[in-house]
């Protein structure tokens, strides 16, 4: 039962890290190297809340703001001029994660920190002692996979979304400003990361460097899953129950190998990944 959990939770960890880079690459054709940094964000938001001894859950819409205000200036200044040149902005943004980094460090130092979990204590299920913290992350990994849907498949935003996706020029020549459609989506994905470092933080240690692990592996379920959520989420059971099985019965280092392992051999044998587009 406990490793059952252990596969949920992980998946849930791993969509929740992975959906701001999706929504970004899946509309933009970027893969924002910066999105580790703006992770780390997230997590030092959720830091001084905790510093200031404010409620816990504060932080989660103090990280949203943080990254809708970072990603729209990131987007106008630095992304936006370079969207011809995908390969220049992946190295402006991997760039810019060092930048973010260096400011943290002065400004938070190199130490590690740690920030009060907003749910204490564990939950029975079926039995089984679990962190109910852990537990809560699936309901809203689940809840973000059904919001992002909706927005990209449901809504006005998400059709000319799909028209920009599609073909750019001919959606500009039917009246949608692509540029404004970049720049939400853009800020978008930034707010996700930001959010995604500020749920993470009760269940890992707070340093400058944090957001780093978490890319490659959001990085390569990106590059499997494709363009749809519903995918993003099915590759993120199938690899977090890979990762949870190693570490469990093999070894925790090489667990935490195996999504890039895993990714690399599927990108091997379908080069498209699981998108269908």
């Amino acid at each position: 039962m406990v490793l059952a959990l252990d596969v949920l939770t992980t998946a849930a960890i791993l969509f929740i890290v992975t959906a701001g880079l999706m929504v970004i690459f899946g509309v933009m054709k970027i893969v924002n190297f910066a999105h580790g940094a703006l992770l780390t964000m997230g997590a030092y938001a959720s830091f001084v809340v905790t510093q200031l001894k404010l409620d816990p859950w504060i932080g989660l819409p103090l990280a949203l703001v943080v990254g809708v205000a970072v990603g729209m200036l990131v987007e106008q200044v630095i992304v936006r001029p370079l969207y011809k040149r995908p390969l220049d902005a992946i190295l402006a943004t991997w760039g810019l994660g060092i930048v973010i980094g260096q400011l943290i460090v002065m400004a938070f130092g190199r130490e590690v920190q740690f920030v009060e979990t907003p749910l204490k204590g564990a939950i029975s299920v079926a039995g089984v002692e679990y962190s109910a913290y852990r537990l809560l992350l699936v309901p809203i990994a689940a809840g973000l996979c059904l919001l992002l849907t909706a927005l990209l498949s449901g809504t006005r935003f998400g059709v000319k979304t799909r028209a920009v996706i599609m073909n750019e020029d001919l959606a500009r020549g039917l009246g949608i400003h692509s540029g404004r459609i970049r720049f939400i989506t853009f800020s978008l994905g930034a707010a996700l990361g930001s959010l995604a470092g500020a749920l993470m933080t009760p269940l890992s240690s707070v340093e400058p460097n944090m957001g780093l692990a978490y890319l490659i592996n959001a990085f390569m379920l990106v590059m499997v899953a494709g363009y749809s959520m519903v995918s993003l989420l099915a590759t993120c059971l199938v690899f977090g129950a890979c990762q949870v099985l190693v570490s469990t019965f093999v070894s925790p280092v090489l667990g935490g190998l195996t999504i890039a392992v895993l990714a690399a051999f599927t990108l091997r044998i379908r080069p498209q990944g699981f998108s269908h587009g």
